[in-house]
Order: structure tokens, then sequence, then C-alpha cells
């Protein structure tokens, strides 16, 4: 039989969908209603997803506090996590679900038939039948709920979603990113905030939370997506059989409304809050938003990806040089949301003031009537639309199954117009007619027509406030004292006992036998091999090439990787600054912005960065290799293209350009400020590392907090560091990009190395020699400085690196923390062994998940212990501190008497081999590949740390208390936070100050 011939659904479309190698079939289930959409193709990482349209008719974030809890306990699987345990015990490649402003997505992929089977079926008993109707302690736990411990206790409010959304309205890119979308579409439901707004959370109660559910998670919203290699008839019948059919079709008002457009454009003045002690001026957000069209224009779609690429988002794109040019910000952002209903394209100039707004309209419209009238730069659309062909047709998402990615994408027209699920996934055409059109006036229309004649648009502007967050929490605690004051001493004692209540809830274990209904699998379900190694040594041209040897579909990835060992300490933050700078500033044959269409006009594109390599042969010498890496990818006919350009940007930049080094700075200085509001846990963890690692303390000078102080001193300073800037940058070049300093790692299949070797020959040659390199080489710091002497070492000797003990405290406008503790336990006496990879998931979702996430109210928890011996305990978005830290004390003790049931071992070994056995597309192959060969790491290694994870039991668990006990032993810490959090706990600092 065939999906033709199943009784209970209908077909309503069969699409070839030539361009994904994929067959598209739309369905509805007859007595349900449900959406369902299948695209059959060979790919073994299968995809499952059910989304419902879920638009907010508020800000108290139902839509997101629904998402968390549904996932904790369903009908058939009764255990308090079952996504946890999933977690623990599945082979998945992705697993989350998603709130957007729209819609809320429940995703899982696997490679393995039988762990994709119990993933469907614990999230489809999830959405239907989840235990939230039994008592409100899961509401509670993952919404918001009073906390008090005693009568005369202080009244506060905990929740994981309100600490999240009170982590993301700590960012300012957050809070300007949601007031743009609120004030587009007043009268939509895209006027709320479906994440949910701390000031407003509390305000939902109970019923309303799970009228939510009674409403919109019913089949007849729902949209099904099945992808990949399986029984698509199978999987139809299950359905049906276990959920679709116990269901009757209903209405569902759930359609995303049609904002009207303005007349005239709005204007919204929002603040954001900075540290008590940071500057107001320069700290301004001004932003131009304009409505194009609806998302289900395919043309328009693409087009105005093309036109983002062509006007913003490309270096040297005209509208970021005119509002850098008129001193308008120091960081011209932009984006085009095109997964919204009706999509939005915005200017975002960061580090304005208040009183350029007049000036920021007016070079932005003066520019796009110029560029309408005098015409596009034709190279700059071409290179926009290859670029996003060239991604299209590599399908490159990175960690991401391209499977989940096409779903995703899928939304973007399905949930708006039912009948239209496939039109972005033919986009083949649409780059064809946007070709046709560049000559055309095509493109000049749409700005016209979109940008300037449009009135539905808004200027919104946020604006920095002092101490706004420490004032909020003051307003808040005292409204909080004085709701507490209005209650009789019973009440009081109410809200003692519903604490205490939720606080055993927590403690309490789910029952054995609800626990062995979550489907799992067996160790034997694993295989022993690894995943195997591409390493080819080869020569070209007297220089050694590592080839990996892997079908790529006609790409070549090439990485040419220069060594850094002869810059010293106190230069490394320059090389950080030479690596943002090479390929945004002008060479001797183009301008920046040339330079970047040149490119994409011709290949995938190219990019810097500086790589770290530990030798793991010789830990306890703690040896590493730095290098600075270019990387690029081009059809193997354009592989002289890539080589040409990469060399132009090596050995043709003006590393002179004053006026263009000033705003590289200002961008950079910028984007490290933003990285430190949304990934404060990992600079955290790599600050806290370099106070004992060499390795880590290079990384922070490139790339962390020592790296980010450089920058600000050279940034607010230009005139006075501009000579040694430029000296420095010119002298690390010249030392550096020589054909004897360099090596080049190449992933290609064996009929691209011939184009490969050829490309090379041409441009090898034309490096840097090494007579050149002595010029400036006591600019660039190659005496490199012998730590006890003082003396000047051999140009090629190692960098030596102080580390020094500081275990800071950083002071932030954020509202939550990022808590971090680090060590190393091969330095306090303790070994390696694979079993450290199982403690990261029994840590990460047993241990930190339930003290630091359950109880804590933290967004997210996590641990790493790597084959160098560095190991690191972080908390993300957390409310707490000092409570956080002594959870990370207790690890010790709860490994000495770790005990669980051989189900659980089995579990978290399971889970391990789900985060190493990932599916890699060609250009991770050569990567991980490459990545071996640099660290040293044998076959034999992998598979001797394979063997200890799939023969690990718990006595190896217990053992790992002394290696965590050596890592804890070295106390080094480092906290990003709340100013009043990190005043309050100074005395476990050794120091205390304001990152700003």
């Amino acid at each position: 039989m065939s999906i033709y011939d199943l009784p209970t659904y209908e077909v309503i479309q069969d699409k070839e969908l030539s361009d994904l190698k994929s067959q598209g079939i739309l369905l509805k289930h007859k007595k349900s209603g449900a959406r369902v959409l299948l695209m059959e193709n060979d790919d073994e990482n299968k995809v499952f997803a059910i989304g419902f349209r879920t638009p907010p008719s508020d800000s108290t974030g139902v839509p997101h506090i629904m998402e968390h809890s549904v996932l904790c306990g369903s009908k058939e699987f009764p255990v308090k996590d079952p996504f946890v345990e999933l977690v623990k015990g599945s082979l998945n490649t992705f697993l989350n679900a998603m709130t957007y402003p729209d819609k809320t997505v429940y995703p899982v992929a696997s490679c393995n038939d039988k762990d994709f089977q119990n993933l469907m079926h614990v999230y489809m008993d999830a959405v239907f039948y989840p235990n939230i109707y039994q008592n409100d302690k899961t509401f509670r736990q993952e919404g918001w709920s009073y906390h008090l411990d005693d009568p005369d206790g202080e009244l506060t409010l905990s929740g994981v979603v309100y600490n999240e959304m009170k982590g993301a309205f700590s960012s300012p890119e957050g809070v300007l990113d949601r007031v743009i979308l609120n004030s587009l579409f007043p009268d939509t439901s895209y006027a709320n905030e479906s994440g949910g707004d701390p000031e407003v959370i509390p305000e939902l109660t109970y019923e309303q939370f799970l009228d939510f559910h009674r409403k919109y998670y019913h089949p007849s919203n729902s949209y099904i997506y099945l992808y990949g290699d399986m029984d698509m008839e199978e999987k139809l019948r299950w359905l049906d059989e276990n959920y679709l059919s116990d269901f009757d079709q209903i209405q569902v008002d759930s359609a995303i409304r049609y904002q009207q457009p303005f007349t005239g454009m709005k204007e919204i003045v929002q603040e954001y809050s900075i540290a008590s002690d940071e500057n107001i001026s320069d700290n301004t957000y001004l932003s131009y938003n304009k409505v194009i069209g609806t998302s289900l224009d395919e043309k328009l779609y693409l087009a105005f990806q093309i036109l983002d690429y062509a006007l913003l988002s490309a270096p040297g794109a005209p509208l970021k040089k005119a509002l850098l040019d008129a001193g308008i910000g120091k960081d011209i952002m932009g984006s085009y949301d095109n997964g919204v209903y009706q999509p939005i394209f915005s200017v975002i100039a960061k580090n304005a003031n208040m009183e350029q707004k007049e000036e920021f309209i007016r070079v932005i419209e003066d520019t796009l009537k110029n560029i309408a009238e005098k015409g596009i730069d034709r190279k700059a659309l071409r290179a926009g639309i290859n670029y996003h062909e060239f991604r299209f047709r590599e399908a490159d998402f990175g960690n991401y199954p391209r499977g989940l990615m096409y779903g995703l994408q899928l939304f973007d027209s399905w949930l708006y117009d039912e009948e239209k699920p496939f039109i972005h996934m033919e986009a083949i055409p649409t780059f064809e007619f946007l070709k046709s059109q560049v000559e055309t006036g095509y493109f000049e229309d749409l700005i016209r027509t979109y940008l300037l004649d449009n009135t539905h648009g808004s200027i919104v502007i946020i604006r920095p406030e002092q101490g706004r967050t420490a004032r909020m929490d003051r307003e808040l605690a005292e409204k909080l004292q004085s709701y507490k004051d209005s209650l009789s001493p019973e009440e009081v004692e109410n809200l003692v006992s519903a604490t205490k209540e939720l606080e055993a809830y927590q403690e309490e274990e789910s029952a054995p036998e609800d626990l062995e209904k979550i489907p799992v699998l067996h160790r034997e379900d694993i295989s022993r091999e690894i995943a195997p190694i591409y390493n080819d040594e080869k020569e070209i041209d007297g220089v050694k090439m590592v080839h990996h040897n892997v079908e790529t579909n006609g790409i070549g990835y090439v990485t040419l990787m220069f060594d850094l060992s002869g810059i010293k300490e106190e230069k490394l933050p320059y090389v950080g600054i030479l690596q943002s700078v090479l390929g945004i500033i002008d060479t001797t044959n183009y301008e920046y912005g040339e330079l970047f269409n040149e490119i994409n006009v011709h290949t995938g594109g190219i990019g810097t960065s500086l790589e770290l390599y530990t030798d793991v042969t010789k830990v306890k010498e703690k040896d590493f290799r730095a290098t600075f890496e270019i990387k690029g990818k081009a059809l193997y006919p354009k592989m002289d293209v890539l080589l040409s350009m990469m060399r132009e940007i090596l050995m043709e930049s003006k590393l002179d350009d004053e006026k263009r080094l000033k705003e590289i700075l200002a961008m950079l200085k910028s984007r490290l400020q933003m990285s430190f509001l949304s990934s404060g846990h990992t600079t955290a963890a790599l600050r806290s590392l370099s106070y004992t690692s060499p390795i880590a303390k290079f990384k922070d000078d490139t790339d962390g907090i020592g790296y980010y102080e450089v920058v600000k001193e050279i940034e607010e300073d230009f005139e006075g560091h501009k000579e040694e800037l430029i000296r420095s940058l010119k002298a690390i070049a010249a030392k550096i990009f020589r054909a004897d300093n360099m090596m080049i790692s190449y992933t290609s299949a064996e009929e691209g190395l011939e184009p490969m070797k050829n490309a090379f020959a041409a441009v090898g040659s034309r490096l840097n020699d090494t007579a050149d390199a002595g010029a400036d080489a006591d600019a660039a710091g190659a005496d490199v400085q012998n730590a006890d002497a003082g003396a000047a070492d051999e140009v090629s000797g190692p960098c030596i690196l102080h580390c020094r003990k500081r275990n800071e405290g950083f002071k932030t406008s954020s509202k939550v923390q990022y808590v971090a503790r680090t060590g190393n336990f091969i330095d306090a006496g303790a070994e390696y062994t694979g079993a450290l990879q199982i403690l990261k998931v029994i840590l990460s979702y047993d241990y930190l998940w339930q003290n630091i996430r359950v109880k804590g109210g933290a967004y997210g928890c996590m641990s790493n212990f790597n084959r160098i011996g560095e190991g690191y305990l972080i908390s993300y978005r957390d409310p707490n501190l000092k409570k956080t830290m002594d959870v990370y004390e207790g690890v010790v003790e709860y490994l000495k008497n770790f005990n669980v049931s051989d189900r659980d071992m089995n579990k978290f070994i399971i889970g391990t081999i789900s985060n190493i056995d990932r599916p890699m597309n060609p250009s991770a192959k050569g990567s991980r590949s490459m990545n071996l060969y640099m660290n040293r790491v044998t076959e034999e290694m992998i598979r001797e740390e394979r063997a200890q994870i799939l023969d690990a039991d718990q006595a190896d668990i217990r053992a790992l208390a002394k290696v965590l006990e050596a890592m804890l032993s070295e106390h080094s810490l480092c906290v990003i936070g709340s100013e009043e959090k990190i005043e309050e706990n100074k005395d476990m600092f050794m120091e205390v100050r304001t990152l700003s």
C-alpha cells in the first residue's frame, strides 16, 4: 500500500524538489485536521517536528512557558523530565524545542531508526497529553512562582523562563529586536512578547496557562514534518493510530493577522540598562525599520536577502559606509528578518547619540535615493546572489541537521498559507530570475517601493539609563514586600508551604517504574568503530599539505595555516586585531567593499581565524601550537581565484589605513561587548582558565576579556596608539605570512588535487620570503622574552605566557550571572580518561541540572573536561552566585556517593556517544581530521577513549571524585553578572571591576 492509499490521510500536493534531491508530499489527516508534510530522500539523519501556531495575546510568555512545561512529563511517560532522560539516553543528532513570535516547534533528529521512533513517541505524547493538568508545580517551576523560605524572609520571584527572560532583557540588542517587532505590528500578536516580559510574566495564572494548551495544542492547529530516509507509510500509520485518530477536527482561531500598513512612520524611544558607572555618551541605538511585503512572495523573500547584502551587510556596503562616514554610530548593523509573516528590513547604528536621529534618517534616505537613481553596484548584486546560492546548494548548516533547517524554513510560508509550504524549497529558479534582473532596474524599483515610498515603518531608539537594572530590582523588591505586608499571617504561611512543597517536588525522584517507560537503546546498539580519519601528507612547492580525501560535490575547502610561535605575549592582542582587519580593509588592487564582492562572485567565501592546537603527547609541558588561518571554499575550477584572493588579503592589505582601522576597532569593541552579554558563560570560563593555562591565556589575549581591554584602550585613544598599532600589524604580517612558516589543510575528492596544486603554484612563491621578515621583527615581538633572564631568544623560540591568578568579578548591567569555576586536574595529579566524557552528561543533565536549573532557576548549566586536564563548571543566565558556587563544591561528594541503576548508567553512556557520533558534512570531516592531526591525537587514542566510555561502570564514575577534587583544588573562578550580586559577594573575588 502506498501513501496515496492510506484511507486516513488526504494527499494535497506531491512535488519533486529536485534542488534538494527530495520528494515533497503535503497531506491532511482527515479526522483530526492535522497538516502533515513529508520530504523523502536518502538522508540517514532523519528529522521529525511538530509545530503549532501560537500567537500570544499578551506578554506573559505563555507560549514559552508551555514549550518548557509540556516536556516535563506526559501520560505515557509520567517522569518529571522526559526531555532530560532522552538527552541522557538517546543517539539524537538534535533534540530541542523553540518558541518563536508566532509558533512553537518541537524538532528531533537521529540516524538510528529505533531511536528516531522513540523520540517521535515521547514528543507526540508530550505535546498532546502533558502532565500539566495534574498540578501547578511544573508551571511554577518552569514559569514563575513566589519564593518564601520563612515568614520573616524576603519574598522573591523564581522560575526558569522568568530568569531566562531577565537575561534576554539584559541585552540591549535583545531589547531592540523586541521593540522593533512590537512597533511595526501594533494590531497583531507580534505586538506581544512570546518569550515573556519579566515584568509581565507574573501576571500569568495557572488557569490561563492551561487554557492556552487547550486552545492551541490540538492536531487541527498542528504542523507535522518528516524528513529523510524512512518508511513514510509506516510513520503515517503510527501517527494516526497512536495519536491523531483520538481527535476530531475543530476550528482553532490561530491565524497570524495581517498588519495594515501605516500611513506614516512611527517613532518609539525606550530605555535599556547600563551599569551605574558606564558612560551614557555614544551608547544609544538608532534603528530604521521597514516592513517588506509578506513572506509568501518567494521572489521578494530572496531579493531582499540580496539587497541586505548589497546595501548593508557586506563590508563597504553603501548604507554602512555612509553612516560611518557621517560619524553616526561606531558599529552599523542590519538585518532582514523573513521568519515572520511580514518581513522586516532594519538598519541599526550602535554607539550613537539621541541627537543624531534626524541626521541618521537623512543619511539613510539620501543614500537610498542616490542608489535608486544611479543604480546599485552590479558586482555587489551578483556577489550577493552567488553568496546565497552557493550556501543553498552547499547546504552546510554546521552541527545542525539539514533536514531540521529545511523544516524550519518551510514554516516561513506553510504557517501563513497551508497551500504554499514548498515555495522557499524551490529556490534555484528564483535565483535564476534574480540573476536575469540585475541589469533591468528591478532591484532599484524594490528600493523605491519598499524602502523609500513605504510608510509602514518605524524609528526605534533605545537609549541608556545608568543603574536601570538596580532601580527596577529595588522597585520589584518594594512591590513584593508591599504585597507580602498586605497578606494575613495565614496567607504568608501558605506561601512558605507552597515554596517548601515545590522544593520537595523538585527533590523527589521519579518512580523507577515510570522511568522504565522512557525507551532507551542498549550499549550493544552502539558500534565500537570510530569515525574515519582522512589525513594524507603531501607537499606542494616545498609546503606541507595535509589532504583530506572525501567527496565534496566539486567544492574545495582550503586552509592556509601560519605559525604564531614567534610573537611575544604583549603583542598577542595585535594578532587578534590583524585577524579581524584582514579581508575588510582596502588592498593594493581593491577597495574593501570591492574585495568582498569579488570574492563572493567567484567563491563560497573567505574568512580568517586564530586556532590553538595542544600537543596531547606533551600535556605536562603544556606544549601547544597557535596558528593564524585563512580559510576559503570554491568550486574546483575557481581554486585559482580563491588562492589569488587569499594572497591579496595576506600580502596587499593596506594596514596603514587609519580611518578604516579606527572604524574596525569601534566595531570590534561593540561586537565583543555583545558577546559578553550573550555568551558570558564561555567568556567567564576562558578568563578563569587563563589564570593558570597558557593556552587559555593566549585565547583570552586574542579573543577574550584580555583582548577586549586592549581593543578598548586603543579605540578610546586612537590618536595616541595608532602608530604603534600600524607598526605592529605590519611587522606581524611580515613575520608570519611566509611560505616557510606555512602549512595547508585541503579537503576535496581526488580530482580536486590538481586544481589546488596549480592554484597554489601561482601564489605560494609570492608570499613574504624569510629575508623580508626581519625588517620589523622587533616591533612584532619576534625577540621572544625569556621569563627569567629577560634576554632576547631565537626568533623561532616559543612565546612565553605569564599566567596570574585573579579570581575576578565583572560587573555589568545584566540581571543575571554567568558563574564559572575552573581548574587543571592533571596539574593536581589526576589523569584524563574517557569516563570524563560521561561525566559531562551526568553533571550537565543530573547533578548540575537538578541543582542549578531546576532548583536554582538558571537557564543553563554545563561542564567540560579535556585531554590536557582543563575542566570547568559554568552556569548560564543564573539568578544566583554564591549558591551556585556551593553547588560546584558539592560535586565531589555527589560523585563519591554516585549510585544509579544499570539502566541509568547505560543511558549516560548512550548520551555520551550521541555527543561524539554526529553526522558530518565534507567540510566537517576535513576539519576534524586536521584537528586530530595538529593535536597529535591518534586513532589508537580515540579507540581507547571510546572503549573507556562503552565499558564504563559506576565505579569508574565514583573514581572521578578525585579528578573533580583535583580540579576544584585550584580555586579558580570568574563571574560576569549584575553589579548588585557581584558587590554583595565581593569577598569571593580577588578583583572586582566593571566590564564596559
